[in-house]
């Protein structure tokens, strides 16, 4: 695997556990920490040079994401957490089985609950704080309505596939070079039912 794009600073170095799988492009610098099972994209950049950054087991942090906090400060995505592409998380911390849309940013010391869902493009003011399984949408978000058991379910399947995409990586992604036309009968990815 080509070597990542891992920094210390004031000595702290960040620490990736061996299950976690992080895309060589992403940027993690300080006091970060990447636990087991955890996925971390492309361009992700964890900035642990003021607070401490905490991906727990099985959670993932999309393409192009930024996590980042205010000296002092913790921002922590729980176990089985799901963070969508382009997402910001500001010192805030996301429940265990929550999920952050994409583009949503997530500010200081708000608290996502346990199960609840941040639409795409929302914004979590500071210091706000949803209840669990709770549907938040909205500039500034607010909670909409709770949600269903089958959307838990949804929520908590598209984590697992996540979580498959981590061992796929880890066991089957290279740095290669692109061809130069489509082969014939070219596969096309498989993806477990």
């Amino acid at each position: 695997m080509k070597q990542l794009k891992v920094y210390a600073i004031d000595g702290i170095v960040p620490v990736v556990d061996p299950t976690a799988y992080v895309h060589p492009s992403a940027v993690l610098i300080g006091d970060v920490i990447v636990g087991p099972d955890c996925y971390v994209g492309p361009c992700a950049c964890l900035r642990g040079d003021f607070g401490r950054l905490i991906l727990e087991r099985g959670s993932n942090l999309q393409d192009t994401c930024v996590m980042h906090g205010f000296p002092g400060t913790d921002t922590v995505v729980e176990e089985d957490g799901h963070i969508g592409h382009g997402a910001v998380l500001h010192g805030c911390r996301v429940g265990r089985n929550a999920l952050v849309g994409m583009n949503a940013v997530i500010m200081d010391n708000a608290v996502i609950g346990e199960s609840s869902i941040v639409a795409a493009a929302a914004f979590v003011k500071a210091g706000v704080e949803i209840p669990p399984r709770m549907l938040v949408a909205g500039m500034p978000a607010k909670a909409i309505r709770p949600l269903s058991d089958e959307e838990i379910r949804w929520k908590s399947s598209g984590t697992a596939t996540y979580q498959d995409l981590t061992r796929r990586s880890l066991a089957t992604m290279e740095e290669t070079v692109p061809l130069t036309a489509v082969e014939a009968g070219r596969k096309r990815i498989h993806m477990p039912d």
